[in-house]
């Protein structure tokens, strides 16, 4: 049984990518490379007649990363600017750099108005030509986060723990109340979606559509932080819902 929860817990970190910084070291905030990546591909402003390929993120410089202002969840990233790496397709009909351009403006505006990552380079290779009609043509981009997988969040009052309302469920309560908050997920740690250890919580949630990810996640701690037993609190973002 151990074997198998270690091997899912591999599983479910392989799917997520990295744990990114979510605006700067006093935010107390993280996102998922995946959920991250999802928004930034789905997002507008994108020329036309471009595909967007493969994206990662990462830490630009990880080595004079400051340190954060709260713990950080596990294996999460320093909070330092990031660097976002993408491929991209394009229809031959303008100027590649022209359009690497555009791209990249693109990326770094969705990148702050969705949100709310600091991004210091955005790096972009031409991975192919399109043909005309098939430039909108849906593909699994090679190379890029799996699709979002996220357990469903526990009904209110509920944090499957077992916890009394004055431990993480209490908080869980209180987090699902935040506006733009779309439901509490549980993808590290189990089936918590509010984690207490030592007066500090760590809560996972999936941002409505609409909605800036780090303007949510700093109405989460903001508002967690006032009830206790929380004396510090950290935010992961998991999935960025969007409008369908």
């Amino acid at each position: 049984m151990a074997v198998n929860q270690w091997a899912q817990a591999v599983r479910t970190q392989l799917g997520i990518g990295r744990v990114l910084p979510l605006g700067g070291p006093a935010d107390g905030s993280w996102i998922t490379e995946q959920a991250a990546a999802g928004a930034l591909r789905a997002a507008a402003g994108t020329p036309a007649g471009v595909r967007i390929g493969a994206l990662r993120l990462s830490v630009a410089d990880p080595d004079h990363a400051p340190e954060p202002a709260v713990p950080a969840p596990p294996s999460a990233l320093p909070p330092g600017p990031l660097r976002i790496t993408a491929d991209f397709a394009a229809v031959a009909d303008r100027p590649l750099p022209v359009l690497a351009d555009q791209v990249r403006a693109a990326l770094l505006e969705a990148s702050i108005r969705d949100l709310g990552l600091v991004v210091g380079v955005v790096d972009l290779r031409v991975s192919g030509l399109l043909e005309a009609d098939g430039a909108t043509a849906e593909t699994a981009p090679s190379g890029s986060a799996p699709p979002e997988d996220v357990p469903p969040a526990a009904p209110p009052g509920d944090d499957r723990t077992g916890a009394s309302q004055e431990g993480p469920a209490s908080l869980a309560a209180i987090a699902r109340r935040v506006a733009g908050v779309a439901r509490l997920t549980s993808v590290l740690g189990g089936s918590r979606p509010v984690r207490l250890t030592d007066g500090h919580a760590l809560i996972q949630l999936a941002t409505a559509p609409g909605h800036r990810a780090l303007d949510v996640a700093s109405a989460v701690r903001q508002a967690v932080a006032a009830a206790p037993p929380a004396t510090s609190v950290a935010v992961l973002v998991t999935a960025v819902e969007r409008n369908r």
